[in-house]
């Protein structure tokens, strides 16, 4: 088990006596690992099934808020029972299950699979504003929400427990504030359920073929193998980060034209196309874990090229992506839309400069609050331009 916490080394323990230590800034370790807090006194040890918090009672304070993990707020504190509910940085520390449960499946991460939907639909050529077709789109909705991104966001918080550990201890799961049982239980419920809704929206939607099934499975196993070893894609900063971005474009967007209409295989490599895109956005959530990605040996962009050549790479993604699809539909004679599109492009590039060039670890939130609602317009713009 790895550790990364100041003033503390791990020193064998086995049956009373000590064999052996392992700094864990150098030297070697022989024997069992347990925890052994030097110098600070009093030091409080909290377990909970297999996780372990470890807090002193006294110790550095410089040495500490220098060093240190992120700390949640307090319980109180201004927004953090917003971001509770969203399941977003600086959330307060919760007991109450169903506020951590629904922490879990990070419900911010929803609206761009949400927003894929509807562009799938709009693509479509046939969405009409009828109560059944608004019906199904809801439902798909959910299943591309709630369920399949909670599910994938809770496979994803299981299987990262070490790391956030570092990063976020505060987090449910490296805090000890729900079990390990009721993590798999929640991932099973949420997948099971995804994939019988997914079935139930073929049937409703009178498919010989059931296409939005095939696509509910083929978007479980990306995630499972994004998140689980022996893969674990998201190891590799580019494969990891394309299979994300290609998760919240294509598979959303793909279930909705599905749905209502044929899947056609233009659309299907112009989303995988626009998935470049989504891998900027994904490296964007690097940067807040360079830390605990660089100790736990994951090669994220950020890591692998340093801060000021992984933001330019990130940029580089996002507008060139979109700049080309501007061109596509330039070339074929959808020319309202190309100029359309360029007009979204442009606040995104503005803001690149206001924000995330200037600091990607300070300003990545704001930035991405801030452009990516032009993005996902430019997502609508070209779903309607294709559906003509």
């Amino acid at each position: 088990m790895a550790a990364l916490v100041h003033g503390i080394s791990l020193t064998g323990f086995k049956n009373g006596s000590y064999s052996g230590t392992r700094s864990l800034f150098k030297g070697s370790y022989s024997g069992t690992p347990s925890l052994l807090l030097r110098p600070t006194p009093n030091p409080i040890l909290s377990l909970h099934r297999r996780n372990i918090r470890v807090r002193a009672a006294e110790t550095d304070t410089n040495q500490v808020e220098s060093t240190s993990p992120e700390k949640a707020p307090a319980k109180n504190e201004g927004s953090s029972n917003l971001n509770q509910l969203l399941g977003i940085k600086g959330a307060a520390q919760e007991t109450d299950k169903l506020k951590i449960r629904l922490q879990l499946t990070k419900p911010v991460t929803w609206a761009p699979l949400i927003w894929g939907v509807v562009c799938g639909a709009a693509s479509s050529g046939n969405f009409d504003w009828t109560v059944e077709d608004v019906t199904k789109a809801i439902a798909c909705m959910v299943l591309s929400g709630p369920l399949l991104t909670g599910y994938t966001q809770t496979l994803n918080d299981w299987y990262d427990r070490e790391i956030d550990a570092i990063n976020e201890p505060y987090r449910p799961i490296p805090s000890g504030a729900i079990s390990e049982s009721e993590v798999i239980t929640q991932i099973w419920v949420l997948l099971l359920g995804g994939l019988g809704l997914a079935a139930l929206l073929d049937v409703w939607a009178g498919h010989t073929v059931p296409s939005v099934f095939y696509i509910a499975v083929g978007g479980s196993l990306l995630s499972y193998i994004y998140s689980a070893p022996p893969l674990k894609l998201k190891q590799n900063g580019w494969i990891g980060n394309f299979a994300l971005g290609s998760s919240y474009i294509c598979l959303p967007w793909w279930a909705g034209q599905a749905l209502f209409g044929t899947l056609k295989p233009d659309i299907m490599v112009l989303t995988v196309l626009y998935s470049i895109a989504g891998l900027g956005i994904a490296i964007i959530n690097d940067f807040k874990s360079i830390e605990g990605d660089r100790a736990m040996g994951l090669q994220s962009l950020p890591v692998a090229f340093g801060v000021d050549t992984a933001k330019w790479i990130c940029v580089g993604a996002i507008d060139i992506t979109q700049l080309s699809i501007a061109g596509y539909l330039f070339a074929t004679g959808k020319q309202y839309y190309a100029l359309a599109l360029l007009g979204l492009i442009t606040p995104q590039i503005i803001l690149q400069f206001q924000y995330f060039l200037k600091d990607p670890i300070k300003y990545d939130v704001k930035y991405q609050a801030s452009a990516q609602p032009f993005l996902v317009l430019g997502l609508l713009c070209t779903a309607l331009a294709t559906s003509h």
